[in-house]
Protein backbone atom coordinates (compact mmCIF):
# COMPACT_ATOMS: atom_id res chain seq x y z
CA UNK A 1 0.00 0.00 0.00
CA UNK A 2 1.29 3.46 -0.92
CA UNK A 3 1.77 5.68 2.10
CA UNK A 4 1.99 8.84 -0.01
CA UNK A 5 0.86 10.03 -3.40
CA UNK A 6 4.20 11.69 -4.08
CA UNK A 7 7.63 11.58 -2.48
CA UNK A 8 9.93 14.49 -3.38
CA UNK A 9 13.61 13.75 -2.83
CA UNK A 10 15.46 16.93 -1.88
CA UNK A 11 14.15 20.15 -0.33
CA UNK A 12 16.24 22.33 -2.63
CA UNK A 13 15.30 24.92 -5.22
CA UNK A 14 13.11 22.58 -7.27
CA UNK A 15 11.84 20.41 -4.44
CA UNK A 16 10.47 23.35 -2.48
CA UNK A 17 8.54 24.65 -5.50
CA UNK A 18 7.10 21.20 -6.19
CA UNK A 19 6.12 20.71 -2.56
CA UNK A 20 4.19 23.96 -2.57
CA UNK A 21 2.37 23.46 -5.86
CA UNK A 22 1.57 19.75 -5.57
CA UNK A 23 0.28 20.13 -2.00
CA UNK A 24 -2.27 22.69 -3.19
CA UNK A 25 -4.44 19.64 -3.96
CA UNK A 26 -5.58 18.73 -0.45
CA UNK A 27 -6.52 15.22 -1.58
CA UNK A 28 -2.85 14.37 -2.23
CA UNK A 29 -0.38 13.34 0.47
CA UNK A 30 3.08 14.74 -0.23
CA UNK A 31 6.32 13.80 1.55
CA UNK A 32 9.57 15.75 1.17
CA UNK A 33 12.84 14.10 2.24
CA UNK A 34 15.96 16.20 2.90
CA UNK A 35 19.39 14.91 3.94
CA UNK A 36 20.37 18.16 5.63
CA UNK A 37 18.95 20.10 8.60
CA UNK A 38 16.42 22.92 8.81
CA UNK A 39 17.76 26.34 7.80
CA UNK A 40 18.00 27.69 11.37
CA UNK A 41 21.51 29.14 10.95
CA UNK A 42 20.97 32.93 11.12
CA UNK A 43 23.81 33.57 8.68
CA UNK A 44 21.78 31.83 5.97
CA UNK A 45 19.21 34.61 6.16
CA UNK A 46 21.63 37.57 6.29
CA UNK A 47 22.58 38.20 2.64
CA UNK A 48 26.19 39.12 3.43
CA UNK A 49 26.40 35.95 5.53
CA UNK A 50 26.85 34.00 2.30
CA UNK A 51 30.61 34.26 2.82
CA UNK A 52 30.33 32.22 5.99
CA UNK A 53 27.73 29.66 4.92
CA UNK A 54 28.61 28.70 1.38
CA UNK A 55 31.31 26.27 2.54
CA UNK A 56 29.94 25.50 6.02
CA UNK A 57 30.25 21.69 6.37
CA UNK A 58 27.18 21.51 8.61
CA UNK A 59 24.94 22.58 5.69
CA UNK A 60 27.04 21.67 2.68
CA UNK A 61 28.08 18.49 0.88
CA UNK A 62 31.42 20.23 0.15
CA UNK A 63 32.30 18.07 -2.82
CA UNK A 64 35.51 18.22 -4.82
CA UNK A 65 35.82 17.55 -8.52
CA UNK A 66 38.14 14.89 -9.81
CA UNK A 67 41.62 16.08 -10.81
CA UNK A 68 41.21 18.38 -13.81
CA UNK A 69 44.05 18.12 -16.38
CA UNK A 70 42.89 21.34 -18.06
CA UNK A 71 43.33 23.20 -14.76
CA UNK A 72 46.87 22.15 -13.88
CA UNK A 73 45.64 18.90 -12.33
CA UNK A 74 43.78 20.74 -9.58
CA UNK A 75 40.66 19.52 -7.81
CA UNK A 76 37.96 22.19 -7.89
CA UNK A 77 35.80 23.00 -4.85
CA UNK A 78 32.15 22.14 -5.45
CA UNK A 79 29.89 23.40 -2.65
CA UNK A 80 26.33 21.99 -2.78
CA UNK A 81 23.61 22.84 -0.28
CA UNK A 82 22.82 20.16 2.30
CA UNK A 83 20.07 22.05 4.10
CA UNK A 84 16.41 22.89 3.65
CA UNK A 85 16.42 25.25 0.69
CA UNK A 86 19.37 23.41 -0.88
CA UNK A 87 21.85 25.58 -2.73
CA UNK A 88 19.35 28.47 -2.68
CA UNK A 89 20.18 28.72 1.04
CA UNK A 90 23.93 29.09 0.46
CA UNK A 91 24.26 30.76 -2.95
CA UNK A 92 25.01 34.40 -3.75
CA UNK A 93 21.33 35.11 -4.49
CA UNK A 94 21.83 36.50 -8.01
CA UNK A 95 18.50 36.32 -9.87
CA UNK A 96 19.17 35.72 -13.56
CA UNK A 97 16.94 33.85 -15.98
CA UNK A 98 19.43 33.32 -18.78
CA UNK A 99 18.93 34.59 -22.31
CA UNK A 100 15.56 34.03 -24.04
CA UNK A 101 17.37 32.39 -26.96
CA UNK A 102 18.61 29.64 -24.62
CA UNK A 103 15.07 28.39 -24.16
CA UNK A 104 14.13 28.87 -27.80
CA UNK A 105 17.07 26.64 -28.69
CA UNK A 106 15.82 24.02 -26.21
CA UNK A 107 12.42 24.09 -27.90
CA UNK A 108 14.01 23.17 -31.24
CA UNK A 109 15.09 19.81 -29.82
CA UNK A 110 12.78 16.81 -30.43
CA UNK A 111 10.08 16.57 -27.79
CA UNK A 112 10.91 19.90 -26.12
CA UNK A 113 8.71 22.28 -28.12
CA UNK A 114 7.00 23.45 -24.90
CA UNK A 115 10.26 24.83 -23.49
CA UNK A 116 10.37 27.99 -25.60
CA UNK A 117 10.88 31.27 -23.76
CA UNK A 118 7.30 32.28 -24.56
CA UNK A 119 6.13 29.19 -22.64
CA UNK A 120 8.66 29.62 -19.82
CA UNK A 121 7.98 33.33 -19.24
CA UNK A 122 4.57 32.89 -17.52
CA UNK A 123 6.20 30.43 -15.10
CA UNK A 124 9.04 32.82 -14.32
CA UNK A 125 6.37 35.42 -13.59
CA UNK A 126 4.17 33.06 -11.56
CA UNK A 127 7.16 32.24 -9.37
CA UNK A 128 8.21 35.77 -8.42
CA UNK A 129 7.18 38.99 -6.79
CA UNK A 130 9.54 41.60 -8.17
CA UNK A 131 9.96 44.90 -6.39
CA UNK A 132 9.99 46.42 -9.88
CA UNK A 133 6.27 45.63 -10.04
CA UNK A 134 4.40 43.46 -12.48
CA UNK A 135 4.62 44.04 -16.24
CA UNK A 136 5.11 42.07 -19.45
CA UNK A 137 8.38 40.66 -18.13
CA UNK A 138 7.90 40.57 -14.34
CA UNK A 139 5.63 38.91 -11.83
CA UNK A 140 4.07 40.66 -8.84
CA UNK A 141 2.22 37.94 -6.93
CA UNK A 142 4.53 34.91 -6.74
CA UNK A 143 6.18 33.36 -3.67
CA UNK A 144 9.80 34.25 -4.53
CA UNK A 145 10.96 37.71 -3.47
CA UNK A 146 13.13 39.38 -6.13
CA UNK A 147 14.74 42.74 -5.37
CA UNK A 148 16.76 45.25 -7.32
CA UNK A 149 20.26 46.15 -6.22
CA UNK A 150 20.26 48.43 -3.17
CA UNK A 151 23.95 48.89 -2.38
CA UNK A 152 25.27 52.31 -3.38
CA UNK A 153 28.94 52.62 -4.31
CA UNK A 154 30.76 54.79 -6.85
CA UNK A 155 32.41 51.61 -8.14
CA UNK A 156 29.04 50.37 -9.39
CA UNK A 157 28.52 53.73 -11.09
CA UNK A 158 31.94 53.41 -12.69
CA UNK A 159 31.00 49.97 -14.04
CA UNK A 160 27.92 51.35 -15.77
CA UNK A 161 29.89 54.24 -17.31
CA UNK A 162 32.60 51.80 -18.41
CA UNK A 163 29.96 49.69 -20.12
CA UNK A 164 28.98 52.66 -22.23
CA UNK A 165 32.57 53.82 -22.84
CA UNK A 166 33.76 50.37 -23.91
CA UNK A 167 30.86 49.71 -26.25
CA UNK A 168 29.89 46.64 -24.22
CA UNK A 169 26.61 48.38 -23.45
CA UNK A 170 24.28 48.67 -20.45
CA UNK A 171 20.83 47.44 -19.50
CA UNK A 172 18.14 48.49 -17.04
CA UNK A 173 17.02 44.87 -16.56
CA UNK A 174 18.88 41.82 -17.82
CA UNK A 175 15.71 39.77 -17.28
CA UNK A 176 13.65 42.20 -19.34
CA UNK A 177 13.59 43.95 -22.71
CA UNK A 178 17.40 44.08 -23.10
CA UNK A 179 19.10 40.95 -21.68
CA UNK A 180 22.56 42.18 -22.69
CA UNK A 181 25.09 44.70 -21.36
CA UNK A 182 26.39 45.89 -17.98
CA UNK A 183 23.72 46.20 -15.30
CA UNK A 184 22.85 46.06 -11.64
CA UNK A 185 21.62 42.60 -10.78
CA UNK A 186 18.46 41.49 -9.04
CA UNK A 187 18.72 39.18 -6.05
CA UNK A 188 16.50 36.61 -4.38
CA UNK A 189 16.00 38.77 -1.30
CA UNK A 190 12.94 40.30 0.34
CA UNK A 191 12.99 43.07 2.92
CA UNK A 192 16.74 42.73 3.35
CA UNK A 193 16.66 38.94 3.97
CA UNK A 194 17.62 36.01 1.75
CA UNK A 195 14.52 34.62 0.11
CA UNK A 196 15.56 31.01 -0.41
CA UNK A 197 13.30 28.45 -2.02
CA UNK A 198 12.51 27.21 1.49
CA UNK A 199 11.47 30.66 2.68
CA UNK A 200 9.50 31.40 -0.48
CA UNK A 201 7.77 28.12 -1.22
CA UNK A 202 8.18 25.37 1.36
CA UNK A 203 7.66 26.97 4.76
CA UNK A 204 4.30 28.58 3.89
CA UNK A 205 3.15 25.27 2.38
CA UNK A 206 4.06 23.31 5.52
CA UNK A 207 0.97 24.78 7.16
CA UNK A 208 -1.02 22.30 5.05
CA UNK A 209 -1.81 19.02 6.77
CA UNK A 210 -1.20 16.97 3.62
CA UNK A 211 2.48 18.03 3.34
CA UNK A 212 5.20 16.41 5.46
CA UNK A 213 8.91 17.31 5.60
CA UNK A 214 11.51 14.98 7.09
CA UNK A 215 15.07 16.25 7.55
CA UNK A 216 18.27 14.35 8.26
CA UNK A 217 17.13 11.55 5.97
CA UNK A 218 19.56 9.98 3.50
CA UNK A 219 17.88 8.17 0.63
CA UNK A 220 19.64 4.89 -0.12
CA UNK A 221 17.83 4.10 -3.35
CA UNK A 222 14.57 4.38 -5.25
CA UNK A 223 12.49 1.20 -5.14
CA UNK A 224 11.78 -0.08 -8.66
CA UNK A 225 9.30 -2.89 -9.28
CA UNK A 226 8.29 -3.98 -12.79
CA UNK A 227 9.77 -0.81 -14.27
CA UNK A 228 7.83 1.42 -11.91
CA UNK A 229 8.99 3.55 -8.99
CA UNK A 230 7.05 2.48 -5.91
CA UNK A 231 8.91 4.29 -3.13
CA UNK A 232 12.32 4.74 -1.53
CA UNK A 233 14.64 3.08 0.95
CA UNK A 234 15.96 5.62 3.46
CA UNK A 235 18.35 5.72 6.38
CA UNK A 236 17.26 7.68 9.44
CA UNK A 237 18.62 7.43 12.97
CA UNK A 238 20.80 4.53 11.90
CA UNK A 239 17.92 2.46 10.56
CA UNK A 240 16.99 1.65 6.96
CA UNK A 241 13.30 1.56 6.15
CA UNK A 242 11.08 1.70 3.09
CA UNK A 243 8.48 4.35 2.31
CA UNK A 244 5.98 3.61 -0.45
CA UNK A 245 4.41 6.09 -2.85
CA UNK A 246 2.46 6.30 -6.10
CA UNK A 247 5.23 8.38 -7.67
CA UNK A 248 8.71 9.67 -6.87
CA UNK A 249 10.28 12.97 -7.94
CA UNK A 250 14.05 13.28 -7.71
CA UNK A 251 15.21 16.86 -7.06
CA UNK A 252 18.65 16.28 -5.58
CA UNK A 253 20.61 18.44 -8.02
CA UNK A 254 23.02 17.80 -10.87
CA UNK A 255 25.47 15.83 -8.72
CA UNK A 256 23.29 13.83 -6.30
CA UNK A 257 20.44 13.02 -8.71
CA UNK A 258 22.47 10.90 -11.16
CA UNK A 259 24.22 9.25 -8.22
CA UNK A 260 20.87 8.25 -6.73
CA UNK A 261 19.53 6.96 -10.04
CA UNK A 262 22.62 4.80 -10.48
CA UNK A 263 22.43 3.50 -6.91
CA UNK A 264 18.84 2.53 -7.76
CA UNK A 265 19.90 0.51 -10.79
CA UNK A 266 19.16 3.12 -13.46
CA UNK A 267 22.13 4.00 -15.65
CA UNK A 268 24.67 2.44 -17.96
CA UNK A 269 24.42 -1.30 -17.35
CA UNK A 270 28.17 -1.91 -17.60
CA UNK A 271 28.98 0.82 -15.07
CA UNK A 272 26.33 -0.41 -12.64
CA UNK A 273 27.49 -4.01 -12.89
CA UNK A 274 31.04 -2.90 -12.10
CA UNK A 275 29.71 -1.87 -8.66
CA UNK A 276 27.56 -5.02 -8.27
CA UNK A 277 24.37 -2.97 -8.56
CA UNK A 278 21.37 -4.81 -9.98
CA UNK A 279 20.42 -3.23 -13.29
CA UNK A 280 16.79 -2.15 -13.21
CA UNK A 281 16.94 -0.18 -16.45
CA UNK A 282 19.79 0.45 -18.88
CA UNK A 283 19.85 4.22 -19.40
CA UNK A 284 23.33 5.22 -20.59
CA UNK A 285 22.79 8.99 -20.40
CA UNK A 286 22.60 9.05 -16.59
CA UNK A 287 25.51 11.11 -15.29
CA UNK A 288 26.69 12.22 -18.73
CA UNK A 289 26.51 15.70 -20.29
CA UNK A 290 27.83 17.49 -17.17
CA UNK A 291 28.20 21.21 -17.83
CA UNK A 292 29.19 24.17 -15.68
CA UNK A 293 30.06 27.84 -15.87
CA UNK A 294 33.70 28.19 -15.04
CA UNK A 295 35.19 31.52 -14.19
CA UNK A 296 38.42 33.45 -13.94
CA UNK A 297 39.02 36.75 -12.16
CA UNK A 298 40.94 39.96 -12.34
CA UNK A 299 41.46 42.32 -9.41
CA UNK A 300 42.90 45.80 -8.90
CA UNK A 301 43.84 47.81 -5.87
CA UNK A 302 41.65 50.87 -5.35
CA UNK A 303 43.03 54.39 -4.95
CA UNK A 304 39.91 55.74 -3.21
CA UNK A 305 38.40 54.63 0.14
CA UNK A 306 35.20 53.39 -1.50
CA UNK A 307 35.54 49.60 -1.18
CA UNK A 308 34.04 47.31 1.46
CA UNK A 309 37.42 46.52 2.99
CA UNK A 310 36.35 48.21 6.24
CA UNK A 311 34.16 45.15 6.91
CA UNK A 312 37.35 43.31 7.80
CA UNK A 313 37.38 45.41 10.97
CA UNK A 314 35.40 43.59 13.70
CA UNK A 315 33.78 46.83 14.88
CA UNK A 316 32.57 47.73 11.40
CA UNK A 317 31.33 44.18 10.91
CA UNK A 318 29.47 44.37 14.22
CA UNK A 319 27.97 47.73 13.29
CA UNK A 320 26.73 46.31 9.96
CA UNK A 321 25.26 43.30 11.76
CA UNK A 322 23.45 45.45 14.33
CA UNK A 323 22.09 47.71 11.58
CA UNK A 324 20.75 44.65 9.76
CA UNK A 325 19.15 43.26 12.92
CA UNK A 326 17.40 46.56 13.59
CA UNK A 327 16.49 47.72 10.09
CA UNK A 328 17.22 44.87 7.62
CA UNK A 329 19.28 47.44 5.71
CA UNK A 330 22.90 48.38 5.17
CA UNK A 331 25.90 46.46 3.93
CA UNK A 332 24.85 43.20 5.62
CA UNK A 333 21.67 43.27 3.51
CA UNK A 334 23.80 43.06 0.36
CA UNK A 335 25.05 39.92 -1.39
CA UNK A 336 27.94 42.15 -2.63
CA UNK A 337 27.73 40.70 -6.17
CA UNK A 338 25.07 43.23 -7.14
CA UNK A 339 26.67 44.31 -10.42
CA UNK A 340 27.65 42.42 -13.54
CA UNK A 341 26.62 41.93 -17.11
CA UNK A 342 26.09 39.73 -20.15
CA UNK A 343 28.39 40.45 -23.11
CA UNK A 344 29.67 38.85 -26.29
CA UNK A 345 33.19 37.47 -26.53
CA UNK A 346 33.31 38.47 -30.20
CA UNK A 347 31.26 40.35 -32.79
CA UNK A 348 30.14 37.14 -34.54
CA UNK A 349 28.55 35.60 -31.40
CA UNK A 350 24.75 35.51 -31.73
CA UNK A 351 24.02 36.37 -28.09
CA UNK A 352 26.12 36.87 -24.94
CA UNK A 353 28.46 34.02 -24.11
CA UNK A 354 30.21 35.79 -21.19
CA UNK A 355 28.90 36.93 -17.83
CA UNK A 356 30.49 39.35 -15.38
CA UNK A 357 30.18 39.41 -11.60
CA UNK A 358 31.67 42.53 -9.99
CA UNK A 359 32.46 43.06 -6.30
CA UNK A 360 33.49 46.40 -4.73
CA UNK A 361 36.15 44.61 -2.67
CA UNK A 362 38.84 42.02 -3.41
CA UNK A 363 38.77 38.84 -1.34
CA UNK A 364 40.70 35.60 -1.00
CA UNK A 365 39.95 32.37 0.83
CA UNK A 366 42.08 29.96 2.77
CA UNK A 367 39.76 27.13 3.64
CA UNK A 368 36.70 28.92 5.03
CA UNK A 369 38.63 32.00 6.18
CA UNK A 370 38.04 35.09 4.02
CA UNK A 371 40.48 38.00 3.77
CA UNK A 372 39.41 41.37 2.35
CA UNK A 373 41.69 43.80 0.53
CA UNK A 374 41.45 47.43 -0.55
CA UNK A 375 40.52 46.70 -4.12
CA UNK A 376 37.79 45.54 -6.48
CA UNK A 377 37.27 42.30 -8.36
CA UNK A 378 35.69 41.28 -11.65
CA UNK A 379 34.89 37.68 -12.57
CA UNK A 380 34.09 36.46 -16.07
CA UNK A 381 32.12 33.25 -16.68
CA UNK A 382 32.20 31.14 -19.83
CA UNK A 383 28.47 30.78 -20.34
CA UNK A 384 28.17 28.09 -23.01
CA UNK A 385 31.15 25.73 -22.71
CA UNK A 386 31.78 23.11 -25.34
CA UNK A 387 33.37 20.67 -22.88
CA UNK A 388 31.18 17.95 -21.39
CA UNK A 389 31.97 15.99 -18.25
CA UNK A 390 30.27 13.30 -16.20
CA UNK A 391 29.16 12.19 -12.75
CA UNK A 392 29.90 8.57 -11.92
CA UNK A 393 29.86 6.32 -8.88
CA UNK A 394 32.89 5.99 -6.65
CA UNK A 395 31.20 3.01 -5.00
CA UNK A 396 27.79 1.50 -4.28
CA UNK A 397 27.79 3.19 -0.85
CA UNK A 398 25.32 6.12 -0.72
CA UNK A 399 27.56 7.81 1.86
CA UNK A 400 30.45 8.09 -0.60
CA UNK A 401 30.65 11.23 -2.73
CA UNK A 402 30.22 10.60 -6.46
CA UNK A 403 32.99 11.37 -8.92
CA UNK A 404 32.40 14.72 -10.66
CA UNK A 405 34.65 15.12 -13.68
CA UNK A 406 33.89 18.44 -15.38
CA UNK A 407 36.61 18.09 -18.03
CA UNK A 408 37.25 21.83 -17.86
CA UNK A 409 38.96 23.06 -21.05
CA UNK A 410 38.79 19.55 -22.53
CA UNK A 411 37.53 21.21 -25.71
CA UNK A 412 40.18 23.75 -26.82
CA UNK A 413 37.49 26.17 -27.97
CA UNK A 414 36.66 26.88 -24.33
CA UNK A 415 40.12 28.25 -23.61
CA UNK A 416 39.91 30.49 -26.66
CA UNK A 417 36.62 32.00 -25.47
CA UNK A 418 37.85 32.32 -21.88
CA UNK A 419 40.93 34.23 -23.01
CA UNK A 420 38.69 36.55 -25.02
CA UNK A 421 36.64 37.00 -21.84
CA UNK A 422 39.78 37.85 -19.90
CA UNK A 423 40.63 40.58 -22.40
CA UNK A 424 37.06 41.88 -22.37
CA UNK A 425 37.39 42.28 -18.57
CA UNK A 426 40.60 44.23 -18.93
CA UNK A 427 39.05 46.40 -21.65
CA UNK A 428 36.16 47.27 -19.36
CA UNK A 429 38.30 48.15 -16.34
CA UNK A 430 40.71 50.24 -18.41
CA UNK A 431 37.98 52.70 -19.38
CA UNK A 432 38.23 56.33 -18.17
CA UNK A 433 35.37 55.68 -15.74
CA UNK A 434 37.81 53.73 -13.55
CA UNK A 435 40.79 56.09 -13.82
CA UNK A 436 40.24 57.70 -10.42
CA UNK A 437 39.83 54.31 -8.71
CA UNK A 438 42.05 51.86 -10.55
CA UNK A 439 45.38 51.18 -8.87
CA UNK A 440 47.86 48.39 -9.48
CA UNK A 441 46.58 45.14 -10.90
CA UNK A 442 46.65 42.42 -8.25
CA UNK A 443 45.38 39.42 -10.24
CA UNK A 444 47.05 38.47 -12.44
CA UNK A 445 50.34 40.13 -11.57
CA UNK A 446 51.04 43.23 -13.72
CA UNK A 447 53.97 41.59 -15.49
CA UNK A 448 51.81 38.69 -16.72
CA UNK A 449 50.44 39.86 -20.05
CA UNK A 450 51.66 37.65 -22.92
CA UNK A 451 49.28 35.18 -24.53
CA UNK A 452 51.04 32.21 -22.94
CA UNK A 453 51.09 33.88 -19.51
CA UNK A 454 47.36 34.67 -19.68
CA UNK A 455 46.54 31.08 -20.62
CA UNK A 456 48.76 29.78 -17.83
CA UNK A 457 47.03 32.13 -15.37
CA UNK A 458 43.58 30.91 -16.46
CA UNK A 459 44.55 27.25 -16.11
CA UNK A 460 46.06 27.90 -12.67
CA UNK A 461 43.13 29.90 -11.27
CA UNK A 462 39.89 29.13 -13.16
CA UNK A 463 37.20 27.64 -10.97
CA UNK A 464 33.53 26.78 -10.88
CA UNK A 465 30.83 29.40 -10.58
CA UNK A 466 28.70 26.72 -8.91
CA UNK A 467 26.32 26.00 -11.80
CA UNK A 468 26.57 22.25 -12.55
CA UNK A 469 23.76 20.88 -14.72
CA UNK A 470 22.82 18.56 -17.56
CA UNK A 471 23.51 15.13 -16.03
CA UNK A 472 19.98 13.78 -16.60
CA UNK A 473 19.40 15.38 -19.95
CA UNK A 474 15.87 16.14 -21.11
CA UNK A 475 15.01 14.94 -24.61
CA UNK A 476 14.42 11.88 -26.77
CA UNK A 477 17.81 10.64 -27.97
CA UNK A 478 19.86 7.73 -26.68
CA UNK A 479 21.69 10.06 -24.30
CA UNK A 480 18.47 11.50 -22.83
CA UNK A 481 17.38 10.49 -19.34
CA UNK A 482 13.97 12.16 -19.10
CA UNK A 483 11.41 13.19 -21.68
CA UNK A 484 10.08 16.71 -22.17
CA UNK A 485 7.71 16.17 -19.24
CA UNK A 486 10.64 15.19 -16.97
CA UNK A 487 9.53 11.56 -16.71
CA UNK A 488 12.43 9.11 -16.62
CA UNK A 489 12.57 7.08 -19.82
CA UNK A 490 11.52 3.49 -19.26
CA UNK A 491 10.40 3.89 -15.64
CA UNK A 492 6.81 4.76 -14.76
CA UNK A 493 6.05 6.98 -11.77
CA UNK A 494 9.55 8.48 -11.69
CA UNK A 495 10.41 12.08 -12.50
CA UNK A 496 13.54 14.21 -12.30
CA UNK A 497 13.09 17.94 -11.72
CA UNK A 498 16.24 19.98 -11.11
CA UNK A 499 19.21 21.45 -13.02
CA UNK A 500 20.29 17.99 -14.12
CA UNK A 501 17.57 17.88 -16.81
CA UNK A 502 18.84 20.94 -18.71
CA UNK A 503 19.86 19.73 -22.17
CA UNK A 504 22.21 22.69 -22.50
CA UNK A 505 23.31 25.13 -19.84
CA UNK A 506 21.59 28.52 -19.92
CA UNK A 507 23.45 31.81 -20.22
CA UNK A 508 23.18 33.00 -16.63
CA UNK A 509 22.88 31.87 -13.02
CA UNK A 510 20.81 28.70 -12.63
CA UNK A 511 18.66 29.24 -9.54
CA UNK A 512 15.88 31.22 -11.20
CA UNK A 513 15.66 28.80 -14.18
CA UNK A 514 15.45 25.78 -11.86
CA UNK A 515 12.56 27.30 -9.92
CA UNK A 516 10.81 28.18 -13.18
CA UNK A 517 11.27 24.63 -14.44
CA UNK A 518 9.79 23.25 -11.23
CA UNK A 519 6.81 25.58 -11.59
CA UNK A 520 6.10 24.17 -15.05
CA UNK A 521 6.82 20.60 -13.95
CA UNK A 522 4.28 20.91 -11.14
CA UNK A 523 1.54 21.61 -13.68
CA UNK A 524 2.70 18.77 -15.92
CA UNK A 525 2.87 16.23 -13.08
CA UNK A 526 -0.48 17.34 -11.67
CA UNK A 527 -2.08 16.89 -15.10
CA UNK A 528 -2.92 20.57 -15.53
CA UNK A 529 -2.87 22.54 -18.76
CA UNK A 530 0.21 24.69 -19.25
CA UNK A 531 -0.15 28.42 -18.78
CA UNK A 532 -0.74 30.39 -21.95
CA UNK A 533 2.38 31.46 -23.81
CA UNK A 534 3.43 35.08 -23.49
CA UNK A 535 5.26 36.62 -26.43
CA UNK A 536 7.14 39.80 -25.57
CA UNK A 537 9.49 42.09 -27.50
CA UNK A 538 13.24 42.22 -26.97
CA UNK A 539 15.81 44.66 -28.24
CA UNK A 540 17.05 42.01 -30.68
CA UNK A 541 13.54 41.25 -32.03
CA UNK A 542 12.80 42.15 -35.63
CA UNK A 543 10.11 44.53 -34.33
CA UNK A 544 12.14 45.55 -31.25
Amino acid sequence: MAEYDTIILGAGSAGCVLANRLSEDSSKKILVLEAGPMDRNLLIHIPAGVYRVFKDPSINWNYLSTTQPGCDDRQIDLPRGKVVGGSSSINSMVYMRGHPKDYDQWSQLPGLDHWSYAQCLPYFKRCETSDRGGDDYRGDSGPLGVSQSKLETPLYDAMLRAGEQSGQGTSDDLNGYKPEGIAKYDSTTRNGRRCSAATAHLKPALRRSNLTLLTGVLVQKILIENHRAVGVAVEQHGKVEEIRAEQVIVSCGAIKTPQLLMLSGIGHATELSAHNIEVKHHLPGVGKNLQDHFTTITAYSCKQPVTLVHLANPLHKLRAGVQWMLTRKGEAASNVWEMGGLVNSDHDVEFPDLQYHFAPVYSTYQGRKITLYQGFQLNVDLLRPYSRGSVSLASANPDDAPLSDFKYFDDPRDMKVMIKGYHRMQELLQQPAFDEYRGTRIEPAPDKSSASEVEAYVRATASTDYHPCGTCKMGSGEDAVVDGNMKVHGIDGLFVVDASVMPDIVSGNLNAPVQMMAEMASDIIAGKSLLSKQHVRFHFSSDG
